[in-house]
């Protein structure tokens, strides 16, 4: 079969299987490694050290299949419906992860189908299907595949789709037909993406922090929240939308086909208050082979932890002091400093009783911190009820 009329049977099958772009482009080296370099050099991967163990791997895609010529990449829209606003004691989650769907294992299987459809094809072809899953520059490459361009916020935009979309990659040692690079740029002077960033994870436009990013902090993550960030992180505990949520090319995003992707049932917004109840067998039983078991219970309990902090609520109270007596410390060092923004008896008196017998040292200096917060916030109150 001709290259052309291969690669046209190619999109119009991805079209089926639910992919809403498609593109293809040569397997040569990238040309945003020396980006990369400079992105790993300046400390923006945070804990993230697997991108520079593999950063030799980012040049040459043959390290992800050998003897590659082609790759064809791939968008699968998820935008669904727009999220309601979170109520005291609820938080936000990201609009990818809010589904009963982990779209990695969703996309996975659409791109074994896309696989046999090539192989029925060419029954030689080699051919390995990527999401998320290998050393591979996906934005760059669906650039060169003409898919759109990578914005200021450092996500790759398309005029008619936004950045509402998963990308992946269906790598293959087949010579399809190419297509053009996108090399047009239509930000132009916006900056409603940086200026938006709750945590200034944007040094410089096209540049990203991660160890700033809320996506990072409550996923990638494994520690405590560094205290410069966590006023900033809202009441966002698992991703952040907010960079995508003020882009103008989204505003005209159409909606997703997978139903999928549409939100769980007491995902959107999440109830923080409740997650405090639920010990480990719970925790898998509700959130395993979703997109929130990444950060496992401890992850997405100190999250919530700081959020219900940044938005005091009476009822949370309780909560927290079960999270104080968490048998994880990182929840427990969360919990402190949750309890320290309330300033309150009860949240004071918790503090104290857990200070008299924590171990961990790290998490005795979080509520030490939070006790002295708690006694500042107190003093603050009776000054204006005074005035």
């Amino acid at each position: 079969m001709a290259r052309e009329t291969l690669t046209n049977e190619l999109k119009q099958r991805a079209s089926e299987l639910g992919f809403s772009l498609c593109g293809v482009c040569p397997a040569m080296a990238p040309k945003g490694t020396a980006r990369l370099d400079e992105w790993l050099a300046a400390g923006y991967a945070g804990q993230m050290h697997y991108l520079a163990d593999r950063r030799e791997a980012y040049s040459d895609p043959n390290r992800v299949l050998d003897g590659v010529r082609s790759i064809v990449m791939l968008a699968m829209n998820y935008r669904t419906t727009e999220p309601m606003s979170p109520r005291a004691g609820q938080g936000r989650v990201s609009r990818y992860a809010w589904g009963e769907a982990d779209y990695h294992d969703l996309i996975r299987e659409r791109l074994d189908t896309l696989t046999e459809f090539l192989r029925a094809y060419e029954p030689a072809a080699i051919a390995r299907g990527i999401v998320d899953t290998a050393p591979l520059l996906e934005r760059e490459f669906a650039e060169l595949a003409g898919l759109g361009w990578i914005g200021k916020n450092t996500l790759l935009i398309n005029r008619h789709e936004g950045s509402w979309f998963f990308l992946a990659a269906l790598l293959t040692d087949v010579e399809l037909a190419y297509d053009s690079e996108r090399d047009t740029d239509h930000c132009g002077t916006c900056r409603a993406c940086l200026d938006a960033c709750p945590t200034d994870a944007f040094p410089q436009p096209y540049m990203l922090d991660a160890s700033k990013c809320i996506s990072y902090l409550t996923i990638e993550l494994r520690d405590a929240i560094p205290l410069e960030s966590r006023t900033g992180m809202g009441d966002w505990v698992f991703g952040c939308d907010v960079c995508q949520d003020v882009c103008p090319w989204n505003s005209r995003a159409p909606l997703s086909r997978q139903t999928e992707f549409g939100p769980r049932d007491g995902n959107d917004p999440l109830d923080l208050i409740a997650l405090f109840d639920l010990d480990d067998t719970a925790y898998r039983a509700r959130f395993h082979h979703t997109p929130l078991w990444r950060p496992k219970r401890r992850g997405l309990l100190r999250n919530a932890a700081i959020a219900l902090g940044n938005k005091p609520t009476e009822a949370a109270i309780p909560a927290l002091v079960r999270g104080l007596n968490d048998a994880e410390p990182l929840v427990r060092g969360a919990s402190a400093w949750a309890l320290g923004q309330y300033a309150v008896p009860i949240a004071i008196n918790a503090l104290q009783l857990r200070q008299s017998m924590e171990p961990d040292t790290e998490v005795r200096g979080e509520i030490d911190d939070a006790l002295s917060s708690a006694v500042d916030v107190a003093a603050d109150n009776r000054a204006e009820s005074s005035t």
